[in-house]
């Protein structure tokens, strides 16, 4: 199916990034290092499950092929296995994806994928069960970990680990990631620290490019894969030593905007173009009942026109992300 989602630079939309809270109950000292703050969202609340319903419907109809569900923390919505439902109704949005920092994993994954949930990537920053409670303020590695083992147990094939790669923190532990991914076929992906409206100073002290990794991974033989069009803007390399695979995601590298496939819908219905773009689209109006679908698309596919050809991180311009769990990462 064609994607009508194109904008002025030929960058073809197949990927919707579809954020569903802004809570989030880990306090990651790189994202919301006090915890999680109520006051970013309108009196109208989060979306329904009926205005989720509307804007997938909306958007795998103009060739959206892959939504990927996130927060905050999408799992603390008690709805969020008919949320899975609801987006798997689409029959051309054939991948639905979930970020969790895995805490309700072991619970509810199994529920997770009879509802129709066909991957899975978990934020794991650190293997040290001590750094990774000084780095999340949650003491719950051991339930994240074994959360991974039920991914696997339920029936999923791959599971994707994301891990924000920081300098001083977690940057020279490469040997011990590569140990734990030899036998477990999970992708491990390698996030460059950005930075954002509060997270300045730390960017400062603890940014490094993800090509200091690269280079170490070719020298040790592995292999960089090719990007399908849904594909997330990981870098991938396989090795036929290793079950699983490395993913870096480098923001600041050159061209980085240039294979943009995705678009971002806030907790409260705001059309994104880039995560670290200025205002938003508000699409709630259109969102009220399913007589509106034709304006609905119309407003989207409007909006692409101004979606500008790069972000502006190298000029240190974050836009309005004040933190990353505000619009879904």
């Amino acid at each position: 199916m064609a994607t009508q989602l194109t904008d002025p630079f030929a960058r073809k939309f197949f990927y919707l990034r579809l954020s569903i809270t802004d809570v989030c109950n880990f306090r990651c000292t790189y994202c919301l290092p006090n915890g999680y703050k109520p006051g970013g969202v309108t009196n109208k609340g989060f979306l329904s499950l009926e205005e989720i319903r509307r804007i997938t419907r909306a958007f795998s109809a103009m060739g959206t092929e892959k939504v990927r569900l996130t927060g905050g923390e999408p799992s603390l919505r008690r709805d969020f296995t008919d949320i899975i439902a609801a987006v798997r109704e689409n029959h051309a949005i054939r991948q639905v994806a979930v970020t969790t920092n895995g805490y309700r994993l072991a619970r509810d994954v199994a529920h997770w994928r009879d509802a129709g949930l066909t991957a899975i990537n978990v934020s794991v920053d650190s293997l040290d069960a001590r750094q990774f409670f000084a780095i999340t303020g949650q003491d719950k590695f051991k339930q994240v970990m074994e959360g991974i083992d039920a991914a696997f147990a339920a029936g999923f094939e791959k599971v994707k680990v994301n891990t924000v790669l920081m300098r001083d923190v977690n940057h020279h532990q490469l040997d011990t990631f590569l140990a734990w991914i030899q036998p477990r076929p999970i992708q491990l992906r390698f996030i460059e620290l950005m930075e954002t409206g509060e997270g300045s100073d730390l960017f400062q002290k603890h940014h490094i490019s993800g090509d200091v990794l690269r280079g170490e991974l070719l020298k040790r033989g592995w292999i960089q894969k090719l990007r399908s069009r849904s594909d997330g803007p990981a870098q991938v390399f396989c090795h036929p030593d290793y079950a699983g695979e490395i993913g870096l995601i480098m923001p600041y590298e050159k061209d980085f905007c240039a294979s943009c496939n995705r678009l971002r819908v806030s907790s409260v219905g705001k059309l994104h173009l880039c995560l670290f773009g200025d205002g938003g689209v508000d699409l709630r109006d259109l969102l009220q009942d399913d007589n509106q679908q034709a304006a609905l698309e119309a407003r989207i596919a409007a909006s692409l026109a101004h979606k500008k050809q790069t972000h502006f991180l190298h000029q240190g311009n974050t836009g309005i992300t004040q933190n990353l769990s505000y619009i879904g990462g």
